[in-house]
């Protein structure tokens, strides 16, 4: 027979399950929801961009003229949907139709990884003059300051390499990535729905559904993210930022995983505001998340069945791995660089306004210079 203390554990092990159901359900359910909803919305995209091909590529052609132009469109545009992963996904779907070039598609990419740096910096400057007699500047944008500097050391140089490495190894870059496939024909259950959707409202109308929804799920995403328990990952985290590798593969991890780079930086605000891990022992992990932020674009490539957009992806993300771990091993230079640039967009205000400036006109003019 069963004891009153076997009753009582069995009694609490079903509470304790029926709590973490209860709890847990509605994240991985939204969860799913937001998976599905971001698939669904690649498939639409890639329906309504073929089918609207011949008007889109008169509308792209009147503005992107060259690789440089190229990459001022996905940066500006970047700023106007405030979202690099989108940007990425429409250029995807670009180069699935053969609207752009492999290299256009390479540097728009690129373009929105510098985009979405970026936005942090814009948004600090115009949300500190909004409001700087309440809190400093560098109150308002350590960390995603930090973050930008981070960035833009990765992906500058990347850009550059990485367009000359494409121009001349394209045939052996796609040979070699071209039996790159995953088991996503599954997916083509969306087909029937998104021609519908395509067919019944006209291309134009379903590339902007297509969009919304993209950006709805990722939204959707980030949500059920932010209900996530943090604190224990934050734990282990503060425990291992002392090891440069470990951060850096902790980074890349979660990032990876979530898709959400707002996620992997909002469980270290904490820590950095606080002061309880230095500048030198945070950007490991923003090293990392800044190659793991790209797998949701690899996903949408692998989903579009783009050979080509999966071997520009993972050139950008090799490309960006071999010079971040390159940086980590001459880390203290690196971390000097940082630390100088860093400081004096934060101290000196009119340094950092000129900046946010220049952030804004340099794509402009990789833009329109080239229509003069």
């Amino acid at each position: 027979m069963t004891g009153p203390d076997e009753t009582s554990e069995a009694a609490t092990r079903a509470t304790r399950l029926l709590a973490f159901v209860s709890e847990s359900g509605p994240l991985w359910a939204g969860g799913l929801t937001a998976l599905l909803l971001f698939l669904f919305a690649v498939q639409l995209l890639g329906t309504a961009t073929e089918a609207a091909e011949p008007l889109i590529e008169r509308l792209l052609r009147t503005v992107v003229v060259d690789n440089g132009s190229a990459l001022g469109l996905s940066w500006l545009a970047t700023y106007g949907v405030t979202n690099g992963s989108v940007v990425a996904a429409l250029t995807l779907s670009l180069l699935r139709s053969g609207i752009v070039s492999a290299s256009e598609a390479f540097l728009m990419i690129a373009g929105s990884r510098l985009g979405a740096g970026a936005i942090v910096v814009l948004v600090g400057t115009l949300d500190y003059f909004q409001k700087r007699r309440t809190r400093t500047l560098r109150e308002r944008t350590s960390l995603g300051l930090l973050t930008f500097v981070v960035t833009f050391t990765v992906y500058l140089p990347v850009t550059a390499l990485g367009i000359v490495v494409l121009t001349t190894f394209q045939s052996e870059l796609f040979a070699a990535t071209g039996g790159l496939s995953l088991p996503v024909r599954s997916l083509r259950v969306f087909e029937p729905i998104t021609e519908t959707v395509t067919r019944s409202s006209g291309p134009e109308i379903a590339l902007v559904i297509a969009i919304a929804l993209l950006l709805g799920s990722l939204w959707l995403f980030d949500e059920v993210l932010e209900r996530v328990e943090t604190e224990s990952v934050r734990t282990y985290l503060f425990r291992h930022f002392e090891g440069k590798w470990t951060a850096f593969g902790i980074g890349f991890l979660i990032t990876g995983v979530t898709t959400s780079i707002a996620f992997s930086l909002g469980v270290v605000v904490p820590l950095y505001n606080r002061q309880f891990v230095r500048r030198d022992e945070i950007v490991p992990y923003i090293l990392g998340a800044n190659i793991g932020t790209l797998f949701d674009t690899l996903v949408v490539a692998f989903v579009l069945e783009t050979t080509v957009g999966v071997a520009i992806v993972l050139l950008l993300m090799a490309l960006g791995t071999l010079l971040t771990l390159t940086v980590l091993v001459g880390y203290e230079p690196y971390t000097q660089i940082v630390d100088v640039t860093q400081d004096r967009l934060l101290t000196d205000r009119r340094f950092f306004v000129g900046f946010a400036i220049l952030l804004v006109a340099v794509p402009l003019v990789l833009l329109l210079v080239p229509h003069l």
